[in-house]
This record gives C-alpha cells, structure tokens and sequence, in this order.
C-alpha cells in the first residue's frame, strides 16, 4: 500500500503541475499559434471542468472498480494521451482539446489516494494525511513555475510537453503494478450521489467548496501570469519566480491547515478563518493593484496559503458520509471544489475581455474583485454549517 500511494502522489504532482503550467506559455503559445489569454482562460476552465464532471463516474468507479485500474487507465489515456496533443497543437483548440483530455486523465489521481484514507485510516487522520497527499503532490505547482519557465527555454513548450507525455505514461503503468485496492464494503445498503445530496449537512459546505479553491487555482493556473506581464511588465522568468513564490505558499498553507482541526478541536472555524483571511487578501490585491510588484507577490502568496483550506473542507464533508458511499462522497466533494475553478476560469476570461480596454490594471482589478465577493458568500453560507470532529 505504500508503495502504490507514493506512485498516486507521483501521479497527483502532475495534476498539480497540469492545472498551473499555462501561467507559464502563455507568452510562447500567443506568439506560436495565437492563443489570447481569454484562449487560454476558455482551456484551463476546460480541464478545471471536464475534471469537475469525471468526478461522478470517477466515484462510481472507485466504490465498484477500485483505485488501481480507474487511475491507471485514465492517466494513461488521457494524461498521456492529453499531453502528446498539446505538443503538437497547431491553434488554440487544440490546446483545449489537449487539456480537456489532460482533465479527463487527472481526474481520479487524488480521489483515488482519498478512497483509500478513507477505507484503510482512521477517520481522525483523514484531514491529516488528505492534506500531507495535497501538499507533497502540490510540488507539480512549483514544477510549474520556474523549473517550467527554464525547460521551455532549453527544450521549447513542444518538447517540454512531449517529455510530459512520456512521464504521465510510466506513472500510469506505475500505478497499474503498485496500487492495491481496498476490501470491497459488503452492505445491504445501496446509494447514489442523489442520497448524498439529500443531507442537509453537505449544503451548508458545498457552496464554500465550490468558491474556497478557486482564487488560488485561478490565479496561480493563469491570471498571476498576465497580470505581473501587464501591470508590470515582467519576462517569463520572471513571472515563474513570482509564481514559484505563490506556489509554496499555497504548499505551506496546506501543510499548515492539515493538523490544526484536531489541535484546535474544530474544523468550522478552521476552515472559515482561513477563508475570511483569503477575501481579505483579496481585496486589498484589488486595492493595491499597481503599487509594487514585491507587494502584488506577497499577497498573492497569501492568497496562496489562506486559501489552501481544500483538505479540511473535506475532512468536514466527509465526516458526513456513510462508509459505502465513500468513493462517491469524496468525488462530489472534489466536483465541487474543482468545478468551482473551471466555472472561475469562464467568467474571468469575460471579464478580462470586458475591461481589457480599461487600462493594464482594470481587468485583473475585476478579477480579484469578482474572487473576494464569491469567497465572502461562501463564507456567509458556511456559517449555518454544523461543526465536526472525529
């Protein structure tokens, strides 16, 4: 078991790293084949969604298939696969084509490590070991900034992503010979995602989760890059160092969310201190738009760590969840959560568009705008949320 849940986090950095590159290309892919930063918003919010989607056969899969064959297959065919087309695109629908494939493959890779927390842990180290998987797996975020920046130097992005391809592929078949499925849950009980909807726990949660991730992913995955481009005029090395930065906070924050439900005897007031901090973050990026590119880093790294939330929030809604219907909690939960990404990524994308004729600042002060208002709601529903510790 071990050795498969290594591989699973060998597999989870390269989601981590799939949902953060375009921040990086998006110099390279405008100037190669045209892609427009609302192109490139249009195709992250594609894997952010085709992602989201893959979670209801993704939960089906885990409670009847197992982990082991639902990850390896996808992974090999649409991570792999996924990452081949995007080397060879020609226009911008390719690379949307490219990462809705890349989603597909992604899907099950964390749900997957979860699946077995769940059945094989104790549930009060459910949040501890969701947030260590998330935040050692959060290395392909990193990967995705600096490092990413340097290999599209020296190899260029068609290389870099052909390389990709062929790493996705081993970590699949890695997975097919490492991961061990859990013992099947014998119950006369049966279930579907419609059970699950029907407690009225879960939606005082879902709303958070749905707005929680979203600044984070949306930002570090795309807007961080342009916004430092236009505002203040960084290069691409530039702008991965920036992102480098962000990226460890948010690996920090994760890190630091995992233990604190179970040293502070709550998960509410965890989850909903963070969040209010990540709005407040927000507001003030929104505030001090142009002022200093040092100051715009910091609070995007901070933006980065308060929102890194996603493993408790999950914790809490798991706590709320019978044992045979696990696989399929966990992946509502993760449907939520991802969703809200791909839904963030379409709307900024038009209200980029909306305001791009502003002046360098006003797109991306609509943006974070948009992002404290939706976490700020979220917050407000989450307080009518019923507390829970294992």
């Amino acid at each position: 078991m071990q050795a498969g849940l290594v591989v699973l986090c060998l597999a989870y950095v390269l989601s981590q790293f799939f949902r953060a590159f375009l921040a990086i290309l998006t110099a390279d892919l405008g100037r190669d084949i045209g892609a427009t930063p609302e192109d490139l918003a249009f195709a992250s919010g594609l894997w952010f969604l085709v992602f989201a989607a893959m979670q209801i056969p993704v939960g089906w899969a885990l409670d009847r298939v197992g982990p082991r064959r639902s990850s390896a297959v996808l992974l090999l065919l649409g991570g792999s696969g996924g990452a081949l087309l995007f080397a060879v695109a020609t226009s911008p629908i390719h690379v949307s084509l490219a990462m809705a494939l890349i989603g597909v493959g992604c899907s099950p890779v964390l749900m997957a490590s979860y699946f077995i927390f769940a059945r094989e842990f104790p549930p009060a180290k459910f949040a501890t070991l969701a947030a260590l998987m998330l935040g050692v797996g959060s290395v392909g975020n990193l990967v995705a900034s600096y490092p990413t920046a340097l290999a599209v130097e020296w190899f260029g992005w068609r290389g870099t992503l052909a390389g990709l391809a062929v790493i996705s592929g081993a970590v699949a078949i890695g997975i097919w010979f490492t991961v061990r499925d859990p013992e099947r849950v014998e119950t006369q009980h049966k279930g579907s995602v419609l059970d699950l909807l029907k407690q009225p726990a879960l939606w005082t949660i879902l709303p958070l989760m749905l707005v929680a991730y979203a600044p984070s992913g949306a930002l570090r995955g795309l807007w961080a890059g342009p916004y430092l481009r236009d505002v203040f005029g960084l290069d691409t090395a530039q702008v991965g160092q920036a992102t480098l930065v962000m990226g460890a906070a948010m690996i920090a924050g994760t890190f630091a969310y995992g233990p604190l439900d179970r040293l502070l005897k709550t998960r509410k007031w965890v989850i909903f201190g963070g969040n209010i901090l990540s709005a407040l973050a927000l507001v003030l990026l929104c505030l001090w738009i142009s002022d200093a590119v040092w100051l715009s880093v910091v609070l995007l790294a901070v933006i980065g760590f308060t929102g890194a939330t996603f493993p408790v929030v999950m914790a809490h809604g798991r706590a709320f969840i019978p044992p045979h219907l696990v696989g399929r909690g966990v992946t509502l939960l993760n449907l939520f959560g991802i969703g809200g990404v791909g839904l963030a990524q379409f709307a900024t994308g038009r209200i980029h568009a909306a305001a791009v004729d502003m002046g360098p600042a006003a797109p991306y002060t609509a943006i974070f705008g948009f992002f404290a208002v939706a976490v700020a709601i979220g917050c407000v529903i989450y307080l009518f949320s019923r507390d829970s510790i294992d």
